[in-house]
């Protein structure tokens, strides 16, 4: 470890008394900073509030609560003061960093144990059953919008190799990792789809309306999350979008990489497919192995087997 480094978690311990619990969370704060600034080819004495800035819009971006951003940045100046005290550095790069206002709430985010809930709810005796099931195993395991679910097609999946080619907003297209476990869902799903009396031209979408044959529309989706929600006795504000939400947090928690996590939200300028064939692709599938419950929940299983 770094010297500074390990001065200052002493520092923590020591001097500042902090508790196990605390000194944890004040750590992985931190390090979510360094691999931001080791991303940005900076080191943390040379960071810019400019650095700072930048790092916390992207907590933003990624859906991290404003409360909980505030947090992490209140563990950022602690560790500047820290730096300026021990003249490792001398200017502060966080005397004009801003948090967010604390009033500001992004949607509530679902624990590991609430999503579990809600598709263990599903009905699978119901023809949409194992549609739905799919539906919200897609959405949590690739953090889509759900605009970006409906109008997900047969010929964006490469399951075979692990990606599903989504198309996003101004019509930008990203390949996001696909989680196992999705892909068994949907694999079930395919089966009860050639039930489905398809609307001629409508045969490449993946979610479809057992009633009309066509893709199944955002007001559907959201009904189904709303009495999903009931059913399971959820009472917070739980939408589509809180899964993208969860998603995102989740992997930040895992300590996934934050640039990583940006390009599978697609909150990155990424114009065509063909651009974004240059990014580590396979990287992106490594963040999502490591980092997203998914997929450490199924690595358990399989060592215990």
């Amino acid at each position: 470890m770094d010297p500074v480094l390990r001065r200052y978690y002493q520092y923590l311990r020591l001097e500042r008394n902090f508790s196990e619990n605390t000194l944890d969370a004040y750590t992985k704060d931190l390090d979510k900073l360094l691999r931001f600034l080791d991303d940005e080819g900076v080191g943390y004495r040379e960071a810019k509030l400019e650095h700072l800035q930048t790092f916390s819009a992207t907590l933003m971006d990624v859906g991290i609560a404003n409360r909980s951003i505030a947090r992490i940045l209140a563990g950022v100046r602690s560790f500047y003061h820290f730096l300026i005290a021990e003249r490792e550095i001398v200017d502060d790069p966080t005397e004009l960093l801003e948090s967010p206002a604390r009033g500001e709430r992004l949607p509530d985010v679902l624990s590991i144990e609430e999503i579990d809930a809600l598709i263990a709810a599903v009905d699978l005796s119901k023809d949409e059953g194992q549609r739905d099931r799919a539906i919200l195993e897609t959405l949590y395991s690739c953090g889509l919008r759900v605009s970006e679910l409906c109008q997900l097609k047969i010929s964006d999946l490469f399951l075979d190799e692990g990606f599903i080619r989504v198309h996003g907003k101004g019509k930008k297209e990203r390949l996001v990792p696909i989680s196992q476990r999705a892909i068994d869902e949907l694999d079930r799903w395919f089966v009860d789809r050639d039930g489905v009396n398809i609307r001629p031209g409508n045969e490449d979408f993946v979610f479809l309306s057992f009633r009309r044959g066509s893709p199944l529309s955002r007001i559907s989706v959201f009904h189904i999350v709303k009495m999903l929600c009931l059913k399971v006795g959820i009472r917070s504000t739980v939408s589509p979008h809180t899964f993208r939400h969860s998603f995102a947090t989740h992997l930040l928690e895992g300590g996934a990489n934050l640039r990583a996590i940006q390009e599978m939200l697609g909150h990155e300028d990424i114009g065509t497919t063909e651009i974004y064939m240059h990014v580590d692709r396979s990287h992106l599938r490594q963040e999502i192995l490591n980092h997203h419950p998914r997929n450490i929940s199924a690595a358990g299983l399989r060592n215990e087997e």
